[in-house]
């Protein structure tokens, strides 16, 4: 049987690292992704030696820039036959308003119009990889509206309110890519890492959290466990389907989202 493909954005640190790393022990060719070539070279490098599998191979992209992230799915592309998951980890907590060169606020930009991009970039691949998953790391930190007219934090910016709105847009997306994909056999779904140890955790709330291999074992769980095969459009927490924001499961709203992340989408690529 071929050896499983697996991307992991985000994927030079945190929770992401981790989940890299304890992959690759389960002899999974391991695409890591960083924001730098380098780092995400010496990170691919420490884990090919610690785990002895030669198939860890890494890949770049700012994910703040669609260049990058259509350079990155086509790398992938061209240099793969499949891809039997694609795990959206990578994620910012920004405590301030930062417009990016493109217009977009970072926090927009990375937690949901990245993933969005290049799911939809790599679903060719994906529907051509018997059993693939799509797994999007969201939080249990979902804000329970969203204000369309303020996606950029045009009319008001607050830190938190930024990261919980980007984490209801993992899970709008989610269960929307779920019904898009119902009979290509592609399965969508997102997820709670844990109250984890990272930087991210630092950044927004200054406390510490579990151990990051805990985390991983969550996102190992949707990406590889048979108990998920075949299952779409589930929110997990604890290795278990929970009740994600009452707001998410609106179809309108889902709807909504997807149009005018795909409009943003097009104008860029």
């Amino acid at each position: 049987m071929e050896q499983k493909k697996i991307l992991v954005t985000g994927a030079t640190d945190g929770i992401g690292k981790q989940t890299a790393l304890e992959l690759a022990q389960k002899g999974i060719h391991v695409l890591v992704h960083g924001r730098n070539k380098e780092k995400s070279e010496t990170v691919a490098a420490l884990i090919r030696q610690e785990t002895q599998n030669p198939n860890v191979d890494a890949v770049q992209a700012d994910l703040t820039d669609f260049k990058e992230i259509k350079t990155l799915a086509d790398t992938v592309k061209s240099r793969y036959n499949r891809l039997d998951v694609l795990l959206n980890n990578a994620g910012v907590f920004e405590n301030e308003r930062v417009i990016l060169p493109n217009g977009l606020e970072r926090t927009f930009m990375v937690n949901h119009m990245a993933p969005f991009t290049l799911t939809l970039e790599l679903l060719d691949l994906l529907k051509n990889t018997p059993g693939a998953r799509i797994v999007n790391v969201s939080s249990m930190a979902q804000s329970g509206s969203i204000d369309f007219d303020n996606l950029n934090g045009e009319k008001y910016f607050d830190p938190y309110n930024a990261y919980a709105v980007s984490k209801l847009e993992n899970v709008l997306f989610t269960y929307k890519l779920a019904r898009e994909l119902k009979e290509t056999g592609v399965t969508a779904n997102c997820l709670h890492p844990g109250v984890i140890s990272t930087k991210l955790l630092h950044a927004g709330w200054g406390i510490g959290g579990a151990d990051v291999h805990q985390g991983a074992q969550n996102l190992i769980y949707a990406v590889v466990s048979p108990e998920m095969e075949g299952k779409t459009g589930w929110y997990l927490m604890d290795r278990s389907p929970a009740k994600s924001a009452a707001i998410s499961y609106d179809k309108k709203v889902q709807e909504r989202l997807w149009e005018i992340s795909d409009r943003i989408k097009n104008q860029f690529l």
